[in-house]
């Protein structure tokens, strides 16, 4: 990790950057990023969240995540360590939309993001 990775950014920065990356929202008061996604099957889901467990056991840095409804997967992104939002956070958030622009794309759910589950 380089030593930006742990300065949490403003809220200018995070309005920047969320203009970088597709339907992830801010929650917690601006100390996450949520993005939810639908498959079609259960199976779908659980290799999408296994990429990015792929991608979160590379960079060092684990999203929370929550399969739900079978086809469902809620992906969290925060830095813990240093209490709300890192530019490595987007840049993992990034990686992820990579994910889904490079194979069938699971729908990104922005409408999730307002429900109580």
């Amino acid at each position: 990790m380089t030593t930006s990775d742990g300065i949490l950014l403003s809220m200018a920065q995070l309005n920047e950057n969320l203009g970088k990356i597709s339907n992830w929202n801010l929650e917690d008061n601006g100390r996450s990023i949520v993005k939810n996604f639908e498959f079609g099957n259960f199976k779908e889901a659980v290799s999408f969240l296994n990429k990015i467990a792929e991608i979160a056991e590379q960079e060092g840095h684990h999203p929370e995540m929550k399969l739900y409804l079978y086809n469902n997967l809620e992906v969290k992104l925060t830095t813990f360590s240093a209490g709300g939002l890192t530019q490595k956070d987007f840049e993992i958030a990034g990686r992820i939309d990579k994910l889904t622009s490079s194979e069938t794309s699971p729908k990104a759910s922005s409408e999730a993001n307002e429900q109580e589950i």
